[in-house]
């Protein structure tokens, strides 16, 4: 059985004091910009913060990202997701991997294709897993019309996550679906915000001018501009007097966005201040997309003190207290964004009063904290040395 040689036992050593070695198996790095990539960068952020090492195994990657030296694989191109690709690697080569930097934990960020080869080598090796469920893969063929593999990606999900020592699901929606799918050990872990740099204190008047010169409510958008995120909805917004809808994001949808928008800002992608800067310049930001396992960009949102209507489905009901920090509307309604928009936009007393409970609603949800919640997560595995013994942790493709 593999063991890491560098946290023996000790006797009078605290196991809990011990600095972990983290290797993260990641679907999507650098320079990809998605909710993957953020909760990975700020794992490996925390990780150097409390004295761990890291190395990071991806698709695609700069040489190191926060200390952590990143190793990338071969890639093939994702069909109809454009600008996306899929890891791919021989289990020899992560097996000679896990060999070389043994790791005391092997992290699954979103595992699908690279983190099953890797679930599958740490299973081997008796390393234990913690998988980040943050994909809803199943979702996503629905809504790119591939109802009929829906049962095949269901089942390649359970396969994976069923050898991992604890699943991290990212609400509690999530967690109830990936139990419904039959996987075990899951747990609940939500994501943090940087409340330093999305905060209510940016919002800026000359950003406002620059958006939206005639004074109008600016209603925003910010993610991927791709199919599952069904922005097609957002046609309405537009044509609302005193309303002015802009969109940060790129994507495979940006095309057909900007001929069914032509009234809307397209920002295209931002980051860091200036993302910080936009998102609390919003009067009110708006999401479309029902398969969210969580939604990052509404939870920055909250946090830069502004409300969010979203879709009564998914990680926003979670995010949303329908009538405290934003409304919910029903996706199934066609008219129902548009109200809610209509509703808020005409009342500014209203959206500040629930842009206060929105900031107020984030205390205790840091990175800081949520990372320190992972680490718990890791030490809880580790300590466990549990070793995976066929039954329902066997890998199977059936």
């Amino acid at each position: 059985m593999y063991r890491s040689s560098l946290v023996p036992d000790i006797p009078g050593v605290d196991q809990a004091d011990r600095p972990l070695r983290v290797l993260v198996a990641a679907e999507s790095f650098l320079p990809q910009v998605n909710g993957v990539t953020g909760s990975v960068c700020r794992t490996l952020d925390h990780l150097r913060l409390r004295g761990h090492s890291a190395a990071v195994v991806a698709p695609t990657g700069p040489d190191e990202y926060a200390g952590a030296p990143v190793i990338t694989t071969g890639r093939v191109p994702l069909i109809g997701y454009s600008g996306f690709c899929l890891g791919v690697t021989p289990k020899r080569d992560l097996s000679r991997l896990m060999r070389l930097f043994q790791p005391d934990v092997v992290h699954l960020a979103s595992p699908f294709v690279l983190g099953a080869t890797a679930a599958r080598t740490a299973h081997r090796l008796g390393i234990p897993v913690v998988a980040v469920y943050q994909t809803d893969v199943a979702g996503f063929a629905d809504r790119y019309g591939m109802t009929r593999w829906r049962p095949i990606l269901e089942r390649r999900l359970r396969g994976i996550h069923r050898l991992a020592d604890r699943t991290l699901a990212p609400s509690h929606i999530s967690r109830r679906q990936l139990k419904g799918l039959g996987v075990p050990r899951v747990h609940y872990w939500p994501r943090g915000v940087d409340l330093e740099l999305f905060s209510p204190e940016k919002r800026s008047e000359a950003r406002r001018r620059e958006i939206a010169p005639g004074g109008e409510v600016v209603v925003g958008y910010v993610g991927r501009l791709s199919p599952e995120k069904s922005l097609e909805r957002l046609r309405g917004l537009q044509d609302l007097p005193g309303v002015r809808l802009v969109l940060a994001g790129e994507g495979p949808s940006e095309p057909g966005l900007r001929a069914l928008l032509p009234g809307a800002v397209f920002l295209g992608p931002r980051s860091g201040e200036d993302l910080a800067e936009i998102v609390a310049s919003f009067d009110l930001f708006v999401h479309t997309g029902t398969e969210e396992t969580f939604c990052q960009s509404a939870q920055e949102a909250l946090a830069s003190g502004v409300p969010v209507i979203g879709p009564a489905a998914g990680g926003l009901l979670e995010r949303v207290d329908h009538g405290r920090n934003g409304l919910l509307y029903s996706p199934e309604s066609s008219g129902s964004l548009l109200r809610a928009v209509h509703r808020l936009a005409g009342d500014p007393e209203r959206r500040r009063r629930m842009g206060r409970h929105a900031r107020a609603g984030l205390e205790g949800q840091s990175w800081q904290a949520v990372g320190d919640r992972l680490l718990d997560h890791y030490r809880a595995v580790v300590s466990a040395q549990s070793v995976p013994t066929g039954g329902e942790r066997a890998w199977t493709h059936s």
